[in-house]
C-alpha cells in the first residue's frame, strides 16, 4: 500500500480496535451486574441500549463534523472520551451511575466511525484493503478486550478491571499526535461552495444522500445493527446457561467458561473483518452482503440447537457465526460509500451508525425483554427472522443496482 495508506490503516487500525475494546469488553460484566445491582435483565438491557444508542444518536453531527474539518482530532477525542467513561465506570456504586457512565462513554465512541471510515473511504487509495485492516483492528480489540477482561476477573474485582481497560487509549492518541497524511477537505457542492455550518446546508446534503438505494442500505445495516446488539449483549449470559459452560472454581474464584467461548467467537470475527473486505474488492457487494445476512438468519436458529450436540458441534457453530457476523461489517461499509457522493462520506455514514448503533441499539433491550419474558430460543428465534428480513432486502437492493 501507499505510505498515506499505510498511515491511515495503522491510525484506524488501533482507534477502532479500542472503540471495539470497550464495546465488547461491556457484556462481559453483565453476569456480574446482574447480581452487584440486583435488576432484571430487561433494566440492564435498557441502561445499556441506552449507552450504545447513543453511539448512533451522535454519529450524525460526528459525520458532518468530519465533511467539514476532518477526522484525526475527532478521532483522538474520540478515544480519550471513551477511556473516561469507562474510568467512570469502575465508580459506579449503582445502577443510575452505571447508566451515566455508559451513556457518557456512548456519547464519545459515536465520534469514531463516520470520522474513521469516511477518512478511509476518502482518502484511502485501496479503499478496500484499508477496509479489511480496519476491520482486523477492530476485531483485535473485540477479541482481546473481552479476553483480557474475563482473565482479569479471576484475579480482580471487576471495577479495577475497567479501570486497566481505560489504558489503551494512550497509545492511540500518541500515534495519532505524530503520524502524517494527506487529508484534503473540499466543501460540499450541494451547498455552492459554502463552508459554513447550517441547518440548511445539512438538510440539502441529507435530501440529497437519502437515494432509493441508499435509504434501502441504511434499513439493511439498521436490521443488521439489532440482529448484532441483540445476540451480542446477552450472548456469555445465555452460553452460560447451557449445562456444557458450567462455572469452575479456579484460585479460589469463579471462572465462567462462558466467557472464554465468547471470546474466542468474537476473536474469529478477525479472520471475517478481513475476509469480508477482501471480498469486496473482487465480488459484487450487493452478493456478499445477501449471503452473509442469510448465513446469519441460518446460524441464529441452528445456535442453541447445536449445543445438544456436543461440545465440538457448538463450537463450530460459534466460529461460524463469530466469522460471518464480522464479515458482514466491511461489505455493509463499502455498499455505503458506493450509494453516497465523495463530499458527504462523512454523513452518509453518520446515518449509518444511526441506524447500525443508535436504532439497532434497541436489540439490547430487545433481547433483554425477550430473555426477561421468554427464553433465548423465542430470542434466537426473533434475530433469524431479523436477518431475513435483512437478506429480502438486499435482494431489492439487487435489483435496483
Amino acid at each position: 500500500m501507499a505510505d498515506d495508506d499505510n498511515a491511515i490503516a495503522g491510525f484506524t487500525m488501533l482507534a477502532h480496535g479500542t472503540f471495539h475494546t470497550y464495546e465488547l469488553s461491556i457484556p462481559i460484566f453483565i453476569v456480574i451486574w446482574l447480581d452487584v445491582f440486583d435488576v432484571s435483565a430487561a433494566v440492564l438491557g435498557t441502561v445499556i441500549g441506552l449507552g450504545y444508542g447513543l453511539i448512533g444518536v451522535g454519529a450524525v453531527p460526528s459525520g458532518i463534523l468530519a465533511d467539514r474539518f476532518g477526522s484525526r482530532t475527532l478521532i483522538v477525542a474520540s478515544v480519550v472520551g471513551m477511556a473516561g467513561g469507562f474510568f467512570l465506570l469502575s465508580l459506579a456504586p449503582n445502577v443510575y451511575v452505571l447508566a451515566l457512565a455508559i451513556m457518557l462513554w456512548g456519547m464519545a465512541a459515536s465520534i469514531y466511525h463516520p470520522a474513521g471510515l469516511s477518512l478511509i473511504s476518502r482518502c484511502a487509495t485501496e479503499r478496500g484493503t484499508v477496509f479489511a485492516y480496519h476491520g482486523v483492528g477492530g476485531n483485535v480489540g473485540t477479541a482481546l478486550g473481552p479476553l483480557v477482561a474475563a482473565l482479569l476477573l479471576v484475579f480482580l474485582d471487576w471495577q479495577w478491571v475497567v479501570r486497566l481497560l481505560a489504558l489503551p487509549a494512550i497509545p492511540v492518541v500518541l500515534f495519532g499526535s505524530r503520524i502524517s497524511f494527506d487529508e484534503a477537505i473540499e466543501p460540499s457542492s450541494t451547498d455552492g461552495g459554502n463552508d459554513s455550518f447550517d441547518l440548511r446546508s445539512v438538510l440539502s446534503q441529507s435530501r440529497l444522500l437519502f437515494t432509493a438505494g441508499f435509504t434501502l442500505a441504511f434499513v439493511v445495516v439498521l436490521l443488521y445493527g439489532t440482529y448484532y446488539r441483540g445476540l451480542l449483549t446477552f450472548l456469555p449470559d445465555m452460553i452460560a446457561d447451557l449445562p456444557l459452560f458450567e462455572p469452575i472454581s479456579l484460585y479460589g474464584r469463579t471462572a465462567e467458561p462462558a466467557q472464554y467461548v465468547y471470546t474466542g467467537l468474537l476473536m474469529v470475527g478477525i479472520l471475517g473483518q478481513y475476509t469480508g473486505g477482501r471480498v469486496t474488492d473482487h465480488v459484487r457487494t450487493e452478493y456478499a452482503l445477501l449471503a452473509a445476512l442469510a448465513a446469519l438468519s441460518a446460524l441464529a436458529f441452528v445456535f442453541l440447537p447445536s449445543s445438544t450436540l456436543g461440545v465440538a458441534p457448538f463450537l463450530v457453530v460459534c466460529a461460524l457465526l463469530g466469522f460471518t457476523l464480522y464479515a458482514t461489517a466491511p461489505i455493509y461499509q463499502v455498499v455505503i460509500a458506493e450509494r453516497a457522493d465523495e463530499t458527504v462520506h462523512g454523513l452518509s455514514y453518520g446515518f449509518t451508525y444511526l441506524g447500525m448503533f443508535g436504532i439497532g441499539s434497541a436489540g439490547a433491550a430487545l433481547a433483554g425483554a425477550l430473555l426477561t419474558y421468554f427464553d433465548a430460543p423465542v430470542l434466537l428465534g426473533v434475530l433469524g427472522a431479523i436477518a431475513a428480513a435483512a437478506a429480502l432486502l438486499c435482494v431489492v437492493l439487487l435489483r435496483r443496482a
